[in-house]
C-alpha cells in the first residue's frame, strides 16, 4: 500500500496518515537509528515500529480509521549531531508540563545523541521577543517535581511569519509545541509556513489540557492528576456538608466546555449529589429542576454536595441563552466566562432565603489554580515520559505536522487537521455519563425538560389535529 500524506484508502481501510519532510524535500538523506546502539535497547526483541504498523478507530468506515503508531524507525532523517531543537509551552498552566520538557531533553540526548535543544520562554511571543534557553540533562533533571513550567507561558502572541523567521534565522530543525486546542491549530500554522517555505523542520504538538477536550486522543497530559487533586476540594466539602445541618458544599472544577474533570472526580469520590457539566443543560425553577432537586436531597439527608463544571449553566447567566461557543483568537477563559459557581451559590441561598422553616449554610470551593500548579502524580509522569519519548521518535523519522497521543491506549501520530476539528465532549447519552447519574441519584435535569416540553408540544398537536 502507498502512502502519502493525504488519506489513504483501500478496501474501506482509511488512513489519517501524517505528514513527511520528504512529501516536500525531494532526495533527503537517512541515517541509521542511533537506538540500534543503545544498550539500554539491548534486550527488546523488536523495538521499531513497522512502517505499516496503525492503531484502529472504528469510525464512519466498516474498518475503522487508521492512524500511524508511534514509535522508533529504522532510518531517522536528521543526523543527531546537526539536531537544533526547541521546546515552547503555550496558554495554561497544568500539571506534567516539566515533566514532557523534562523527557524530550533527556530524550533527544540519551536516545538519539542530540545535545543542542533550546527553551522558549514565555509561549509564542518568546519566538521573537526573547533570547533561548540551553536544555541540557543536568538543567531538566529535577524539574518534574514541581508544578507550572520552567519555560513561563503566555496566551495570545502568535505571529506565524516572526515565528518562522526566528526558527529558520537560529538554525532550528525540530520544534516541540505544548499546548491545548489553540495552540495546536497555531501549531499547524507554524508547520504550513515551514512547508511553504521548503524548510527541513519537524514541526511536533504535545497534547496540553487540562479539560481533557482535545478530539482524538484518549487523554491529555494532567488530566489524572487533576482528577485526583479534585477529590481533595470535594472531600473537603462534603466533611463540612456532613458537619452541620442543612449545609451544602459547592465546588468548582474546571470544563469550559467539556465536563471530563467534574465527572470522573465525581465518580471517583462517590461523595457527590449533583454534577452540573457544560453537555448536560439544566434549569433552576419549576418541576423536576435543580432547587427542587436541592429541597428533596436536604430533606433526605440534611446535607449535600454539588459539582459544578465551570462552563455549566453559562446560558443562563447571560442575557442571551445561547449556548457559549468556543472563540477563536486570544481570549483568555477568564474574559469568556462568568463564575458560575458563585453565581449558582447566589441563586441557591436567594431561593432558601424564602423559606423561613429552613436555615442554610453552604459552603463554596474553588480549587482551580491549586489543581492548575501542582506537580504531576505517578500515573501523569509515566504518561508524559510516554508523549515525550513518542514526540520525539516522531520527529527524528522525520515526520512533521502531527500530535502525538494515545488512541485505543496506544500512542499514535494524527495530523493537526484532526485535532483542530472541534472540542471533545462529555456524551450524554453514553454509559459513562449513566454510571454518574445512578452514582449521584441526580435526575438528568434536562431530559425532564425536554420530556415535559415534547408532552406538552405532542397534547398541542393532538388538540388542534382534533
Amino acid at each position: 500500500m502507498v502512502l502519502d500524506c493525504a488519506n489513504s484508502s483501500v478496501s474501506d481501510f482509511v488512513l489519517e496518515d501524517v505528514p513527511h519532510l520528504s512529501d516536500y524535500i525531494p532526495d533527503l538523506p537517512t541515517y541509521p537509528d542511533p537506538l540500534q546502539d543503545n544498550p539500554s535497547y539491548a534486550v527488546v526483541k523488536q523495538y521499531y515500529v513497522n512502517k505499516d504498523d496503525t492503531i484502529v478507530v472504528h469510525k464512519n468506515s466498516p474498518r475503522g480509521i487508521h492512524f500511524r503508531r508511534a514509535g522508533p524507525a529504522e532510518k531517522v532523517y536528521f543526523d543527531s549531531e546537526e539536531v537544533c531543537a526547541c521546546i515552547v509551552t503555550c496558554g495554561g498552566l497544568c500539571p506534567g508540563l516539566n515533566t514532557v520538557i523534562r523527557e524530550i531533553v533527556c530524550g533527544l540526548y540519551h536516545m538519539y545523541g542530540v545535545h543542542t535543544v533550546l527553551g522558549i520562554e514565555g509561549g509564542y511571543p518568546g519566538f521573537y521577543s526573547r533570547n533561548t534557553v540551553p536544555l541540557t540533562p543536568k538543567v531538566v533533571n529535577d524539574i518534574h517535581k514541581r508544578g507550572g513550567t520552567i519555560l513561563g507561558t503566555s496566551y495570545g502572541g502568535h505571529d506565524t511569519s516572526k515565528i518562522v523567521d526566528s526558527i529558520q534565522d537560529r538554525g532550528i530543525n525540530q520544534v516541540y509545541i505544548l499546548g491545548g486546542y489553540g495552540t495546536q491549530m497555531e501549531a499547524a500554522l507554524i508547520f504550513e509556513e515551514v512547508r511553504r517555505r521548503g524548510l527541513k523542520v519537524s514541526v511536533v504538538g504535545i497534547p496540553k489540557t487540562i479539560d481533557n477536550d482535545i478530539p482524538v486522543i484518549d487523554k491529555s497530559i494532567g488530566f489524572d492528576t487533576a482528577v485526583e487533586e479534585a477529590q481533595r476540594a470535594i472531600n473537603s466539602a462534603h466533611v463540612e456538608a456532613e458537619s452541620t445541618e442543612n449545609c451544602i458544599g459547592v465546588v468548582k472544577l474546571m470544563g469550559r466546555y467539556s465536563g471530563f474533570i467534574a465527572m470522573y472526580a465525581t465518580l471517583a469520590s462517590r461523595d457527590v449529589d449533583c454534577c452540573l457539566i457544560p453537555e448536560s443543560h439544566f434549569y433552576l425553577e419549576g418541576p423536576g429542576g435543580l432547587l427542587e432537586f436541592i429541597e428533596k436531597r436536604l430533606k433526605e439527608q440534611s446535607h449535600m454536595v454539588i459539582v459544578v463544571a465551570e462552563g455549566a449553566g453559562q446560558e443562563l447567566l447571560s442575557e442571551n441563552p445561547t449556548p457559549i461557543k468556543r472563540v477563536q483568537g486570544d481570549a483568555t477563559p477568564d474574559q469568556l466566562f462568568q463564575d458560575v459557581g458563585l453565581w449558582l451559590s447566589q441563586k441557591i441561598k436567594d431561593h432558601f432565603a424564602k423559606r423561613k422553616n429552613m436555615t442554610l449554610s453552604l459552603k463554596y470551593i474553588d480549587p482551580t489554580y491549586m489543581i492548575r500548579a501542582i506537580p504531576s502524580n505517578a500515573s501523569d509522569n509515566v504518561f508524559c515520559t510516554l508523549l515525550a519519548q513518542s514526540a520525539v521518535h516522531g520527529a527524528m523519522a522525520g515526520y512533521t505536522g502531527f500530535t502525538v497521543g494515545p488512541v485505543n491506549g496506544r500512542n499514535c501520530y494524527i495530523p493537526f487537521h484532526l485535532i483542530n476539528e472541534g472540542e471533545k465532549n462529555v456524551v450524554i447519552t453514553d454509559r459513562m455519563w449513566a454510571r454518574l447519574l445512578a452514582s449521584t441519584h441526580q435526575p438528568s435535569f434536562s431530559n425532564t425538560k425536554e420530556m415535559v416540553g415534547a408532552r406538552d408540544e405532542k397534547t398541542e398537536n393532538q388538540t388542534s389535529d382534533s
